[in-house]
């Protein structure tokens, strides 16, 4: 190290000295949560060959729009690492309420309907906070409530006081006259117009089906004029370019859609200054209950597509229910009837019309666009291939070509050659802007994490085991699979296994997990071309749920597909497939295009809408009588959604400021594990030496800045055998935005080192440690170690592990670690600073080609293997990082 002249005696002392004193800073990620200026007014920048006009750019060929292009100065903005330019006519200026732009410096007008005292039609911010307690959070029954509130009034009454509310009747009547968030729910009817037989007529054909909606103008004018939201909506589209003058995508805004859009709309020199408001609508079917006759529900969600996409997958009030759609329901010998199929398709795209009518005129003037997800074809949608050949590249489809077949073809013709249902009308076809082939986005839940990875590759390898070696061997190597799962290690935010993969009711977050340890779990009971291909698609995987992406990610996207491409056909020629024509497989063809059009697929993802069933539909549910259940939930809803602006409305007027003092005490008591003396604790961790690295360590934080200095002397370094305080626990705050995370992208982990876990057998975490450049690590300068206590100011006890290679692993594309010794065979133990702690680190251990023992668990697999897998899988920051 420049500067030191510290001489050692040998490789270990050097190392400890180097991890001590001279550690190398954490590196810093990129960022690209930026807020965007006042958009300029310039012209736009002359770069038409985008994939918003059918052009997809070939990393092979150099006439990408990164090709030495560069946008006019006048036009951009510097923001951190990237550079902004934006649409120069739909610029989002600020108007006045009759829509008359105004002072683009003017600040937003008091609030002068409402004081900061004002807790209407609350009495108080006891009232409030108790009804949201009661009536969103604990969701406490109506006899419950009675019950709370007279035993409250027994304590009063000798203060002559009383609760804030007298009955559950008086909380339900205070929520319902708050003003904000009131929605009216309506409801219209639909049933068949076509013809009917003569005789036996089906009872679908003569039943009644009522649709319950809310009307989605109304509700857009809420999210919009949402407190919450303030700073995180975008008004005007942009494109993000780097150094190399390649472009960034990440909201919707950064993608060439919404630029299109921008464009075609102001063709209208009326519309400049203006923005436009994609929505972002999705709907899926949920079951409440098996028990009582799978009872089933229809929802249909909104968000738009202005607000970030950190804020959508928090939810914040920006995902919103609208409706409730029907579900045709006949009996087992009409259920495969065409008709009956065919009513079912045009009663959902009706009903959507229907709902969205208010819109139409907004629509066709335009200043919103429908962006669809979850429409289901046979075939695919995106392109013209044929159902049974989805493997090669098709020509896009587009609306008029499709209403052209319409028009001139045989519905058999259209259903067998085409994959169009001739009888059924598309709900956007309403819309003059809206071409659904076009606005389908892209669905990494299902297509990729429940489609390609769980019902396609896991179920591959068993069929695999079984063709290959018999299906009683087949059962004991995925015996061995789960034990193998099972015994993986605990980490911050990853969901265990305790019986391994075989369970029947899988859920996308079970996919999500299982994803994370699959790949060290099969190796070696599987070929190679198995293990490159899980590790291929799992790339692809992690890459394309980046919360942004460059043109430089789209090119190692386009290589990990191609890489599982190839390795895939292992699964064709072991005979368990005969062909990969699949859908969901093969719309990550399209993934690229699709991120050049809308930005990072993260935030569409079907799952925002799937995780709001809990709320909006299960929880309100099993609140309900079970009878005539629906108008209950639709009042549930109504409630949530009054109590939610409520306390966006105080929060807005500062009045709801203020930490709970209780939490931040039993923080501290959490985190506190007592106090010991340095000889106990030596002989609590199994360290003679603990005395003595605890000179080390003192003797080196005296001489940080010394470049000069004595070598170390045990007998004259200052000592310390006093009483210490050990704790539990240490968080550590990174920047992750591609993993769930707060809305600014910071996550919040915590690294234990407890001799007890939840009353079970310890857990001590592994953690990566920032290292110096002259240190050779393999992760760029991150060493591994595994702490075993955390005590004093800021200090922790490590062990530590070393690379066993440079290089990754060919095979899985991890690196592989194993304990680290000191010359005399003894662990290579250490005191550290925390500082030098980055985040938590997670290992999975080398199984081989061997059945572990049975008694392996998850709480001794760190003591019982010799070398790991450092796990880029567990999340996707440590993806970025490995």
């Amino acid at each position: 190290m420049p500067g030191c002249k510290r001489i050692f005696k040998n490789k270990s002392g050097r190392m400890k000295h180097m991890r001590m004193l001279h550690p190398r800073p954490l590196r810093n990620h990129r960022t690209f949560h930026q807020a965007a200026p006042a958009p300029p007014c310039s012209p736009s920048p002359e770069h038409e060959n985008g994939p918003g006009d059918g052009f997809m750019p070939d990393p092979d060929i150099e006439n990408g729009p990164g090709d030495g292009f560069m946008p006019d100065p006048d036009t951009c903005v510097q923001l951190g690492p990237l550079f902004r330019t934006f649409h120069p006519h739909l610029t989002g200026l600020k108007c006045n309420i009759n829509g008359d732009f105004i002072d683009q410096n003017s600040p937003p007008p008091l609030r002068a309907d409402a004081l900061p005292t004002d807790w209407v039609p609350y009495e108080s911010r006891v009232a409030f906070e108790m009804a949201e307690f009661l009536f969103t959070r604990n969701q406490m029954s109506a006899g419950q409530i009675d019950t709370l509130l007279d035993l409250w009034a027994a304590t009063l009454i000798q203060y002559d006081d009383s609760p804030p509310f007298a009955s559950h009747r008086d909380l339900y009547d205070t929520i319902d006259s708050t003003p904000l968030g009131d929605v009216a729910w309506e409801s219209f009817s639909m049933s068949y117009k076509g013809v009917k037989p003569a005789e036996n007529v089906p009872p679908w054909m003569k039943a009644t089906y009522e649709v319950w909606f809310r009307d989605p103008r109304l509700l857009i004018h809420n999210i919009l004029a949402n407190p919450d939201f303030d700073g995180e909506i975008e008004y005007t589209p942009y494109r993000d370019y780097d150094d190399n003058n390649q472009r960034c995508f990440k909201k919707i805004f950064s993608g060439d859609w919404a630029w299109t859009q921008a464009d075609k709309i102001a063709k209208d020199p009326e519309m400049h200054g203006s923005t436009f408001v994609p929505l972002i609508v999705g709907s899926d079917k949920t079951m409440v209950s098996v028990a009582t006759g799978h009872t089933k529900y229809h929802p249909l969600y909104l968000l738009i597509g202005n607000v970030f996409n950190s804020i959508r997958h928090a939810h914040r009030n920006s995902l919103v229910l609208v409706g409730f759609l029907a579900i045709p329901t006949t009996t087992k010998e009409h259920a495969d009837d065409v008709d009956f199929r065919n009513f079912r398709r045009q009663l959902f795209h009706s009903s959507l019309a229907n709902i969205f009518k208010s819109l139409k005129k907004n629509m066709t003037t335009p200043d919103v666009q429908v962006l669809l997800s979850g429409i289901v074809t046979g075939w695919c949608p995106k392109c013209l291939n044929n159902q049974n050949a989805l493997d090669g590249d098709g020509l896009l489809q587009h609306r008029e070509h499709t209403n052209l077949l319409v028009q001139e073809l045989q519905h058999k013709q259209l259903w067998y050659e085409y994959g169009i249902v001739g009888d059924v009308m598309p709900f956007t076809n309403d819309f003059a802007r809206a071409d659904i082939h076009e606005l389908l986005s892209p669905d990494i839940l299902h297509q990729i994490i429940k489609g390609t990875f769980k019902d396609h590759l896991v179920d591959w390898v068993g069929e695999y085991l079984e063709h290959m070696h018999g299906k009683a061997c087949a059962a004991e190597i995925q015996d061995d699979i789960d034990r193998r799962i099972a015994a993986v290690a605990p980490f911050a935010g990853l969901q265990r296994f305790p019986e391994g993969r075989g369970f029947s009711q899988w859920t996308g977050d079970d996919s999500k997990a299982l994803m994370k340890v699959y790949l060290p779990a099969i190796r070696g009971h599987v070929p190679r071309d198995i293990i490159c291909a899980f590790s291929a698609f799992l790339d692809f995987c992690y890459i394309v749920r980046r919360e942004a992406l460059t043109e430089d990610d789209l090119v190692q996207l386009q290589d990990a597909l191609d890489h599982f491409h190839q390795y895939r056909e292992v699964f064709k020629t072991t005979g368990v497939r005969l062909t990969f024509s699949l859908p969901c497989q093969h719309s990550l063809q399209h993934y690229a295009r699709m991120i050049w059009l809308f930005g990072a697929p993260n935030g569409l993802c079907s799952s925002i809408t799937e995780s709001k069933h809990i709320k909006a539909v299960k929880e309100p549910w099993h609140r309900s009588s079970r009878y005539k259940a629906l108008g209950q939930m639709l009042l549930t809803n109504q409630r949530l959604d009054k109590i939610a602006a409520a306390r966006s409305d105080f929060e807005a007027r500062g009045m709801l400021h203020g930490s709970c003092v209780s939490d931040a005490l039993q923080r501290l008591k959490n985190l506190s594990g007592g106090a010991r003396d340095v000889p106990t604790l030596a002989l609590a961790l199994g360290l003679p030496e603990f005395p003595a690295l605890i000179q080390q360590f003192l003797y080196d934080q005296l001489h940080l800045n010394d470049h000069e200095h004595a070598a170390f002397d045990l007998a004259t370094a200052p000592a310390f055998m006093g009483r210490v305080v050990i704790y539990s626990s240490a968080a550590a705050s990174f920047y992750a935005p591609s993993d769930l995370s707060g809305t600014g992208g910071m996550q919040r982990e915590h690294i234990r080192a407890t001799t007890s876990w939840r009353g079970g057998p310890a857990q001590n975490d592994c953690v990566f440690v920032s290292m110096n450049d002259k240190v050779s690590c393999g992760l760029d300068g991150l060493a591994i170690a595994r702490v075993l206590c955390f005590f004093g100011l800021h200090v922790a006890v490590v062990q530590w592990f070393s690379y066993v290679t440079d290089s990754r692993d060919p095979n899985t594309g991890m690196y592989i670690v194993m304990p680290s010794t000191n010359d005399n065979g003894t662990p290579d133990v250490s005191i550290i600073h925390i500082d030098c702690i980055f985040r938590a680190a997670h290992l999975i251990p080398v199984y081989g080609n061997n059945f572990i023992p049975r008694e392996i668990t998850l709480h001794n697999s760190h003591n019982m293997f010799h070398t790991f897998y450092i796990n880029k899988y567990a999340n996707h920051h440590a993806f970025e990082i490995g």
